[in-house]
């Protein structure tokens, strides 16, 4: 009598968030538990099951890039498995273009793919004609969740509620919304003020490096905070949502006159700025300093270098 020859069989798991993962039986072990209760059904067929285990909680099916797969890939590639097993299609892979790459990897390597709760073998064509409608319908099902979220998160956005993020310098979130933190508020608007009187958005982030502010995360308001802050229409009570303003549910920090004032001076260029600042600082000794002989200072230095320009230029090689 002819003995089979042993098939090593690799189970892989997936789940896409890490809820429940703490749970002293979760998804991982429920997949993991039907997967092995199949291999040892088809131990007459030489099935064994592989000690590693190969579990990926908290991964997208979206992607590849997932540290268990990583290791499944590199034992297939090194001879170690001779069938992958999963409880669905869509654990492996939700993308066809990925899963297609997936399966030249097994073709090379001589690896047979199996669902437990989706029959088929992929040695054959009818198996991988299966095999890819299943996986159309995963991907289709994956590209519709992502379409409802981002319908979700606009309808939300145009209601003015908060989805999410790192919450901005002056707010807190409380029960998924905005609120007003008074003393990290009050910091918001003297930085406006201070951006208005000083006029330049590189000074006034010197002069906040200096005094060692920081936002609510630790970092300090350097002058690409300084920017995000100011151009951030959340500071007038607004919700944006690809470029355009909605009513927010939070209530703004920021009068929308000196809201607007800070927008006009931003719009001008750096140079405009810088001039209009240099205009601003008083020159204390203009008009003062004269030499012994009682000609102005300034008006010696530019006769001077009026005079220089009029010599003739050496030739330059």
């Amino acid at each position: 009598m002819t003995r089979k020859p042993k098939l090593r069989c690799a189970v892989y798991t997936r789940k896409s968030s890490e809820e429940g993962l703490e749970m002293e039986f979760n998804s991982l072990d429920a997949q993991r538990e039907a997967c092995e209760a199949y291999v040892v059904s088809q131990r007459a067929e030489g099935w064994l099951l592989v000690p590693d285990r190969y579990d990926d909680g908290g991964f997208s099916g979206g992607t590849l890039e997932r540290p268990a797969l990583k290791r499944l890939r590199a034992d297939i590639e090194a001879g170690k498995v001779d069938v992958v097993v999963v409880y669905k299609i869509d654990r492996l892979s939700r993308s066809l273009m990925d899963f297609s790459r997936l399966v030249e990897v097994f073709d090379q390597h001589k690896v047979t793919f199996v669902s437990v709760t989706q029959s088929f073998n992929t040695t054959t064509s009818m198996g991988r004609l299966t095999l890819n409608v299943l996986l159309s319908f995963a991907q289709f099902e994956r590209e519709v969740i992502g379409e409802r979220i981002r319908d979700k998160v606009a309808a939300s956005r145009k209601k003015g509620m908060w989805m999410g993020g790192w919450a901005p310098l002056g707010y807190d979130v409380r029960d998924r919304k905005l609120v007003v933190n008074e003393v990290d508020a009050k910091l918001v608007r003297s930085i406006f003020q201070r951006f208005l009187k000083v006029g330049s958005a590189t000074t006034l982030a010197r002069e906040l490096i200096a005094e060692n502010v920081r936002n609510k995360y630790g970092k300090v308001v350097d002058k690409g905070i300084l920017y995000k802050m100011l151009n951030n229409p959340v500071y007038i009570g607004a919700a944006v949502h690809k470029g355009v303003s909605y009513p927010g549910e939070h209530v703004g920090i920021v009068d929308r006159k000196i809201w607007d004032k800070v927008q006009t001076r931003l719009q001008e260029s750096p140079r405009k700025r810088a001039a209009t600042t240099r205009a601003q600082t008083p020159a204390l000794l203009k008009g003062i300093i004269f030499d012994p002989i009682g000609v102005h200072v300034a008006d010696a230095h530019a006769k001077e270098w009026q005079a220089l320009s009029l010599l003739p230029q050496p030739d330059r090689p």
